[in-house]
């Protein structure tokens, strides 16, 4: 989706919230899933007096991969920033935990909610009793599959499958034997894995060999690309979506000794897949932006359209949605992605 990956960000956190007081109205009409009407008020809904101590609580994925490792690193930068606020941040490695981590937050009785689910499905229930129970809630990078979030923040997933599998396609010249390693079940891994089909079904001459999930795992990246390996004798590329898979993928490459034998695209950003597009490697010609610094931007939009008592007079002007673009990086740009002190 990495301390200094803030440079990834198209938008910074700071123009992000210019560029949402300028969006139009209708960017939430574009985007039902997040298009919730705020929580009329009732004795239950808490609108945060400017007199009480703001809570608000972060609920994330455990650091099971280096992208959400940087999720986490930004999450607690964030914080820092607002000493003020009562936080409560907790990290799951399953749906369930996390479930279990946000009725705790409700119980405690926290005013707004900032999540990225660990998937979308099973955490879009819970999302909805707390919004229905009038708590502010900015989601990030995965999506809920109701209108559940009152501020939806994510990277352009579209644009990140289309892009690598164009880029891909054109190194090909249009023709090639491929295979497919995806991510975890998620509005991410759909939106990305769909427009990177539609690129390829445009070119009859690349055939997908294969397509298995690998969970945007190092560990799943290389058993999956271990079965690949075994079962098809040519593959020209790998379309691994995620620098975690690929990076497990690459190993079971090598360990085959079929790295001269074809490339990868990964994808968001990994300070060591950066280095060897920068290097110019012939395994990794390119990789895609997506910046685990998002987490910290929906953490400021929740204390921001909350701290000072105004959510409502807030939620007339501010947009359902905010898309951040991510970018194409190559040799030539590489090095305005890479920071070797970067957690991710």
């Amino acid at each position: 989706m990495a301390c200094t990956t803030h440079r990834r960000l198209s938008l910074t956190t700071a123009a992000l919230t210019l560029a949402a007081l300028a969006l139009p109205a209708w960017s939430a009409a574009e985007n039902p899933a997040t298009s919730s009407p705020a929580p009329v008020a009732t004795e239950n809904t808490v609108e945060q007096p400017t007199s009480a101590k703001l809570r608000i609580g972060i609920s994330i994925p455990a650091a099971d991969h280096g992208w959400t490792a940087g999720v986490v690193w930004w999450a607690k930068k964030a914080q820092e920033l607002y000493p003020d606020v009562d936080f409560t941040l907790a990290t799951a490695t399953t749906p369930q935990k996390q479930i279990s981590d946000i009725e705790n937050m409700m119980v405690k009785g926290i005013d707004g909610l900032v999540v990225l689910a660990t998937e979308s499905a099973p955490i879009t229930p819970i999302a909805k009793r707390a919004h229905e129970r009038g708590i502010y809630i900015v989601n990030v990078d995965r999506g809920f599959l109701e209108p559940v979030a009152d501020l939806f923040l994510e990277g352009d997933n579209k644009a990140f499958g289309r892009k690598s599998a164009q880029f891909m396609v054109d190194r090909l010249g249009g023709k090639g034997k491929i295979v497919i390693l995806e991510g975890i079940p998620c509005t991410v891994n759909s939106d990305r894995v769909n427009a990177a089909l539609e690129v390829f079904k445009q070119y009859p001459d690349i055939e997908i060999l294969g397509q298995q999930p690998a969970m945007w795992n190092r560990q799943k990246g290389l058993e999956v690309m271990q079965t690949f390996l075994v079962k098809h004798k040519k593959i020209d590329a790998v379309w691994a979506q995620d620098d975690d898979i690929a990076m497990g993928a690459y190993k079971a490459i090598k360990e085959a000794g079929r790295e001269k034998e074809m490339w990868m695209l990964g994808g968001a950003g990994m300070k060591e897949v950066v280095k060897m597009v920068m290097d110019g490697s012939a395994m990794f010609p390119a990789n895609i932006t997506y910046p685990p610094s998002m987490i910290a931007t929906g953490i400021h939009m929740a204390v921001s359209n909350l701290r000072d008592g105004h959510r409502a007079p807030v939620s007339q002007f501010m947009p359902k949605h905010l898309m951040i673009d991510v970018e194409l990086i190559t040799p030539q740009n590489a090095k305005d992605y890479y920071f070797p002190d970067s957690v991710y």
